[in-house]
């Protein structure tokens, strides 16, 4: 398989495309969940994962200052996703673990001061679990705090040793009502609180992290039922209440995808407030 040579610097809002006439990919096909997305890697000492960027001294990806790295694939089609050039695993950058383990080390120090550390995002980081798994073992023996950001539809792979290895999850709830979770991703709920149910087992920290997005998400009721999910948790710190933008819709275009969402505003304030209270109402710490 061929790549471009690329950096793999960059933020979150960068288009990577490494296959060749990215512009020619059809749309439909796109779309479909191919076979390299399913399959599954066996663990190894250095094993290749497929990375489509990263990113240092990020502050809205876990507390302090994260080093994050953004794996490609994803099953989850959510409507307003904003990188959908990741929903590949195969089309990211081949890295070793060696080489991720040798670029996070340049920055474990400064990670540690700024009570900071390693936060895996993606993409779904949950697709490549394996390797997943062997930066978050390596990252605990240099002493840095790990952090998932997932929305769970994979939790079952992780043994609940696995979950141990992880000392923060950023829980994605797209949405609490079944349908309307189902028309968000194409996926249904039920992995998502199965997941969500063993982190509150295990005593695993959590921030429910919400997409409030107007005229798809935004329904009181809909809104009522993530809050209940949240609530649920007993091992919750916090809820991140994540405003629709319309930074990913330039990547929709260039991929040839249709977005439904192409003239959807960001929401008012005092629909984000709305929000924001009905998680309140619960007890819970909300930004």
């Amino acid at each position: 398989m061929s790549h471009h040579h690329q950096s793999l610097s960059g933020s979150r809002y960068e288009l990577h495309l490494t296959r060749e006439g990215a512009d020619e990919v059809k749309a439909h096909q796109f779309y479909e969940i191919q076979p390299g997305d399913l399959e599954e890697e066996q663990e190894g000492d250095n094993m290749i994962g497929y990375v489509h960027s990263w990113e240092v001294g990020s502050t809205v990806d876990g507390p302090g200052l994260r080093f994050v790295a953004f794996l490609s694939g994803c099953l989850l089609r959510c409507q307003y996703c904003h990188n959908p050039d990741t929903w590949h695993k195969l089309n990211g950058r081949q890295v070793t673990v060696e080489r991720s383990m040798h670029q996070i080390a340049k920055y474990a120090q400064v990670l540690k001061v700024s009570h900071g550390g390693i936060t895996l995002s993606g993409g779904e980081p949950m697709v490549q679990k394996a390797f997943m798994m062997q930066i978050f073992r390596r990252c605990k023996q240099l002493g840095l705090h790990t952090c998932v950001d997932t929305a769970g539809r994979l939790g079952a792979r992780l043994s609940d040793d696995d979950l141990m290895q992880i000392d923060l999850n950023l829980l994605d709830i797209k949405s609490g009502d079944p349908a309307i979770y189902e028309k968000v991703t194409r996926h249904p709920l039920q992995p998502t609180l199965d997941y969500a149910k063993r982190l509150s087992d295990l005593g695993r920290p959590t921030w429910v992290r919400f997409v409030l997005a107007p005229g798809l998400t935004d329904a009181w009721d809909n809104v009522e039922k993530v809050a209940d999910i949240a609530a649920g948790i007993t091992s919750l710190e916090r809820v991140e209440i994540l405003r629709f933008h319309q930074m990913g819709r330039d990547k929709w275009h260039k991929l040839g995808l249709e977005y439904l969402l192409e003239n959807v505003e960001p929401p008012e304030p005092e629909l984000t407030e709305r929000v924001r209270e009905q998680f309140r109402s619960r007890g819970l710490t909300v930004y």
